[in-house]
Formats: C-alpha cells, structure tokens, sequence
C-alpha cells in the first residue's frame, strides 16, 4: 500500500482553478505454467504522481515517475503551465459544473503481496493436480495474475479518497482433439477482488471447478457445429455480460456518444425488451459488494450507480463532469485512469442488466430447437452496436433438453435489435472480475449479467 505524502501538497491549489493530484501505484504478477513447465514469472511495479489543472476552462496535465512530496509539487506546476500554454492557443474553453459535493472517501480496502515462491507453489500444485487426474490432454496451461492499482486524490472542489482495487485470478486450460484431430479446448477464470490470499490458499477448493471445465471439454470433443441461421437461444450470464459491456456499455460512454454513437438520437426511446433493465453499479450489488467496487473515481466524484437502461427504455449514460454538464446528467465516478500517467477517461465499472424472475430450467424447458451459449473466448462491436462475439462453450437445446456440445461459432447482430427480441430473464446473476476493458488505455472492469433468452444470428463450419 502507498502512502499519504500528497496531502501537504494541497496548499499549492490556486483558488477558482480546478486542480486534481492523484498519487498512483500499479502492482502486476504473473506466472505461467505450460505443460508443467514454468515459462513466465514476472513481478513489477510502476508509481508515480499526475496532476490535471483546469484554469480558465483549459485542461493541463503532466505526470512524472516519482511518487514524493517533490514530485507532487512538479506535477501541479507542470500542468498549470500546460493549461495556461493552452489557453493562448485555443478559443475552446471547458466549464466544468459545480462539484456534486466534497469530502473524504475512507479506504476500503486492501491491498496485501504474496511471496512470488508461494503462487509458483500453488501454480505448480494446481497443474500437477491436472495433469495427474487427467493424463488425456494434449495441453494444460495455468496462468495466474494479478493487477492491482492503489491510487490517492485529493481535489480542489470534489472529495478526496484513497482507492485500491486488488485483484487475482488463476485462468486454466485445457485441450485435446476429436476423432478427426481438430484441435478443442476450455477454459475458465477463478479470483475476483481482493489477493492472494482471499481466494488461494486453499488449491482443493479448485478442484470443482477444474472437474467442470474437464467435464465441458470432453463433451466438446464430441461436440458438432451449430445449424446456421437466425435462431433462439439462451444466453449465459458470461455471453450476456459481453454483450452488455462490448455493444451496450461503450455506446452509452458519454465521450463515445459525443463522437457519434448510436445512443446519441436514442435517448429517451425503446432500446430493449421491457424485461431489460441495465445499471453500471459503483461499489454494491443486491445489499452486498459490488465485484469491483469504486467509491470514488479519478476526479473525486464520489461514485454511484449509472442507470442506463430502465424497462427497456435508454434514459442515461456514463459521464465525467464534462460530459454530464454537456448532457444535463449527474456525474456518478465514471472517471478512470489506468495508470498514473494516463488521463481519466470515461470507463465501466460492474456493468449488468438486472435479474428477472426465471430459472434456468425454465428457459432451457421453453425452448424447441436452439441453443444456450455459455461462453464467449473474445468478442468486437462498434458504435453502432452491431456486435460479433465468438462462443467458445454452448449446448443445443432439443424439445427443452440440452443435447450435444457446440464446437466453436460465432454470433452476430445488433445489440438495441437483438435486446429487444428478449422475452424471459433468469432471477440468477453470473459475475466476472477478469475484464480488462482496452479502450485507449487498459481499465479493470468486472461484468456479468442473468440468463436471457432471445433470438440471435449464430454461424454455423
């Protein structure tokens, strides 16, 4: 955990100048295993101090990799001299809103380091554990990461906070080959928020979870291609999740809708299904915490949640203050940087369609002929949300059973056309921390959502 060696530095915040000085470090480790042997074990660190000045409605910004009071005091000198460098070059000018209040968010959590020797341990023990109950496979890969930012603000005219956001996941693979030798694999992520020693410690809890993605592969290598065509299906928490953040959740960024998005002219009108409601929640989720909590954001605006979709209909976006003023909307602490020399931008925290009242037998049973899509292995969409996402795990659905494993496809179509086909929600949410949302700078971002059944474009060989 960093220490406070900013605070002094706020005297030097000049009055009717909006000025933000963010200390910032960011943690990374990883290690990977392949086939038993140990061929990556990395470590490393990156601190420093930024400071973004607004003065006479231009923005200056500098950073420098040094996390001390001396550093602090650069930073702010620097960037007040590049927004007044600015201001005699441009006739733009910025006036943020007035602050949506002021004071001191508390830490609210932690940030602990494992010993590099105990991950290779539980690394080592995992793959072993694998490769001795399942000798079958042809490949076995175990990554285990953690990227984690520790980050203090403190504000001329917002709240100040000191915000951490741990994080750990060990991703496992396996693969093998059907009869014909094409190549098959699965894979899962476990982790979420917090370290290693919130989820770790104990490697047989796994082993549930390595039995499952054993079980899935082995129904995959028997597996066939989906009928292509326009088709029900039913959408996994995971599948809905990448939909919700990829061709949803970056067409209501305010700074993406400013550039032409397609929920620009469709604020105020249907969108989706009157069953889909979508919130990008801050810090809590159903009375507990949210998987990626964010109490306050880079700017010192003190986060809450984002209603984006309500019954179907779009009523908002994800703002900073600039955005919000331009849009009459509230900022909710939608600003991040990923590191301490990246500006804040518009970013997705736990963004999730709400849960509705069925289950998933019920929408397994409700459907003839289609499928239900467990998994997608990656995934693009644009600003007009059409969206193409590949589906690494599904099942046909036969007279409301499940039949044969799916071999690798994809799925295509529009995401405001396709939302408005869904027709039941399921009462569970699926939650996933691993996100790394890479628009212009990398940003943690956890994402999930319930099960939905809805039409869908789906390929086929």
């Amino acid at each position: 955990m960093i220490q406070d060696v900013l605070g002094s530095k706020c005297a030097l915040f000049s009055d009717g100048v909006q000025t933000i000085l963010r200390g910032q470090e960011n943690r990374m480790r990883r290690v990977v295993f392949l086939k038993g042997n140990l061929v990556q074990n990395v470590r490393s660190e990156e601190r420093g101090v930024s400071a973004r000045v607004n003065r006479n409605g231009m923005f200056g910004f500098a950073s420098v990799a040094e996390y001390t009071p001396e550093a602090a005091e650069k930073v702010i000198r620097a960037a007040t001299d590049n927004a007044l460098f600015l201001g005699r070059h441009s006739t733009d000018r910025i006036v943020l809103p007035p602050s949506c209040g002021t004071g001191t968010i508390p830490l609210t959590g932690q940030i602990n380091d494992a010993e590099q020797k105990r991950i290779i341990d539980l690394c080592r023990r995992i793959d072993d554990h694998i490769a001795e109950k399942y000798p079958d496979l042809s490949s076995r890969v175990v990554v285990y990461t953690e990227d984690s930012m520790d980050k203090i603000i403190y504000t001329s005219d917002a709240f100040n906070g000191h915000a951490v956001y741990p994080r750990a996941h060990m991703m496992i693979q396996m693969s093998t080959e059907t009869a014909d030798g094409t190549p098959v694999e699965m894979m899962d992520v476990l982790g979420g928020y917090g370290g290693f020693e919130d989820h770790f410690t104990e490697p047989e809890k796994l082993f549930p979870v390595i039995d499952k993605i054993y079980e899935r592969l082995m129904d995959k290598k028997e597996g066939v291609y989906a009928d292509a065509g326009y088709k029900t299906v039913v959408l996994g928490g995971m599948m809905g999740g990448m939909l919700a953040h990829e061709a949803v959740g970056h067409t209501v960024e305010a700074d993406l809708v400013r550039g032409g998005s397609v929920a620009g002219p469709n604020l105020g009108k249907q969108v989706a299904s009157e069953l889909v409601t979508m919130v990008d929640f801050a810090h809590t989720y159903n009375g507990a915490m949210a998987p990626l909590p964010v109490y306050i954001d880079d700017e010192g605006t003190k986060a809450e949640d984002a209603m984006l979709i309500r019954d179907g209909i779009l009523v908002g976006y994800m703002n900073d203050r600039e955005s919000a003023a331009e849009y009459g909307m509230k900022a909710a602490g939608n600003s991040r940087g990923w590191a301490f020399s990246d500006e804040p931008l518009i970013r997705m925290r736990n963004t999730c369609i709400l849960p509705g009242r069925n289950t998933l037998e019920e929408l397994i049973s409700s459907v003839d002929d289609g499928y239900y899509l467990i998994q997608s292995g990656n995934g693009q969409a644009d600003l007009t949300g059409e969206f193409m996402f590949g589906v690494t795990c599904g099942y046909e659905i036969k007279n409301g059973k499940l039949g044969r494993a799916l071999l690798d496809t994809t799925v295509t179509g529009v995401a405001f056309d396709m939302l408005k086909t869904v027709d039941m929600v399921s009462s569970e949410v699926q939650w996933s921390t691993s996100g790394t949302c890479g628009k212009k700078q990398a940003m943690a971002v956890s994402m999930g959502g319930p099960l939905m059944r809805c039409k869908i474009m789906i390929g086929g060989r």
